[in-house]
């Protein structure tokens, strides 16, 4: 069985130089981490729920919980 590598043939390889080094201007330069290059968001900071939709999810919860105790109160009697 012979083992197949998977690193290119240097000889056989586009863009490489003697000894397999790549010249400059044949790869993308490397990323640069930039964490604060966009414009700093001051429209819509990240505050969680605001008060007037959480109630009413609660009170919407709270009356259909209501209306099944309700229906099942009047099935058992």
């Amino acid at each position: 069985m012979t083992h197949i590598s998977p690193d290119p043939e240097p000889e056989r390889s586009t863009g490489l130089e003697p000894g397999g080094s790549v010249p400059p201007g044949e790869t993308p330069p490397a990323e640069s981490s930039m964490p604060e290059a966009g414009p700093r968001e001051t429209h819509n900071p990240p505050k969680g729920w605001a008060k007037a939709p959480l109630t009413l999810i609660l009170v919407l919860v709270v009356l259909v919980a209501a209306f099944f105790l309700a229906y099942g109160l009047t099935l058992i009697l």
